[in-house]
């Protein structure tokens, strides 16, 4: 059966009683990052477990879902997911191939309704490549439990927008983008990192996408420091490295930090990105008047590119993309 079929089918058995929602959807390798344009955006850790059949869950919550799909398949999002003993990371997965999976962890309850119709609009590191498979996961009727409640989901549209776009329009509406010249988007995300070269229509005239060399590369490298590992007395774990980055980077809580020496480790992981870009776009470098840097990780150098006259660092850059997605003009939603 056909995608759209399946939606034409599905709108007869709906009728009149859905009523319509929109939900930005920025499901990256380390958070799952959404908003519907009310209050702050959320985010989820992008860590789930796959419950056996006679296991019980530990608690849930809104930022640790338990989700059942129909076929009684349990998967738990979230912190919460630490506490079963083999999680799986989505740093180290197909994230496209997840996309049912996270849309479901995402989907709080709307207005106290679990009943809706959805407008999705997401983004992924290579549209050209994945736009189709997410629209097929994500179109059409959905029925599952979100922590043990039903719901039954109609998503009638899906927009897929090149990841670090979303930043780009976001940084537009709060005066960040210069009116002349070209703009360099750097989206430093947990599994990839990638760049953009925007002119000042907004046109994507060049792209790079580095499949790894994300945040959990630089965790990788510290998880292998044997500073880290004779102090632990084992190898080290880098999900609980890239959480560490948040928490004063200390692992978990042992109190062990690497603080002392992440430098050594920091510089060539920056260096490496940026030698990257710059030798990316060297013909276009006489007309670049901003470098945009964004996504989860660019906190871990703001510091260096501050005083910098060329550089724009996102604030609260975790969720810059996923509020440039959602369809806001001039403050107003968009009409379709």
């Amino acid at each position: 059966m056909t995608t759209a079929t399946r939606q034409t089918r599905a709108k007869k058995d709906a009728g009149n009683s859905f009523t319509s929602r929109i939900l930005a959807l920025d499901a990256g390798n380390y958070d799952l990052k959404f908003w519907d344009g009310v209050g702050h955006p959320k985010a989820i850790r992008s860590v789930r477990f796959q419950l056996p059949q006679g296991r019980d869950s530990v608690r849930y919550s809104e930022a640790s879902p338990l989700v059942e799909l129909a076929d009684g398949t349990r998967f738990h999002f979230g912190g919460q997911a630490y506490k079963y003993r083999r999680q799986q990371q989505t740093v180290i997965e197909n994230k496209v191939e997840l996309s049912r999976l996270h849309l479901y962890a995402c989907l709080e309850p709307w207005e106290n309704k679990t009943e809706f119709a959805l407008s999705v609009y997401a983004s992924t590191p290579d549209p050209a490549k994945s736009e189709d498979a997410i629209r097929q996961q994500l179109l059409g009727m959905h029925e599952f439990k979100r922590n043990g409640i039903d719901y039954r989901v109609l998503v009638e549209r899906v927009e897929v927008e090149r990841e670090g776009m979303g930043a780009y329009h976001y940084a537009q509406r709060m005066g960040l983008i210069p009116d002349s010249g070209y703009t360099i988007v750097i989206d430093i995300g947990g599994g990839t990192w990638l760049t953009r070269l925007v002119d000042a229509e907004g046109e994507v005239i060049d792209e790079n996408v580095m499949d790894r060399g994300g945040t959990y590369e630089l965790a990788t490298s510290i998880s292998f420091d044997r500073r880290l590992t004779d102090a632990l007395g084992t190898s080290a774990d880098p999900s609980i490295v890239m959480d560490g980055f948040r928490a004063g980077h200390t692992y978990a809580d042992t109190g062990l930090s690497w603080l002392p020496w992440l430098e050594e480790h920091l510089e060539p992981w920056f260096k490496g990105i940026f030698q990257t870009v710059r030798a990316q776009y060297t013909p276009y470098m006489a007309r670049v008047t901003r470098f945009l840097v964004t996504g989860g990780g660019s906190h871990l150098i703001s510091e260096r590119l501050q005083g910098r006259k060329l550089f724009a660092v996102m604030g609260d850059p975790q969720f810059a993309n996923v509020r440039g997605l959602f369809p806001i003009l001039n403050g107003a939603q968009l009409s379709f």
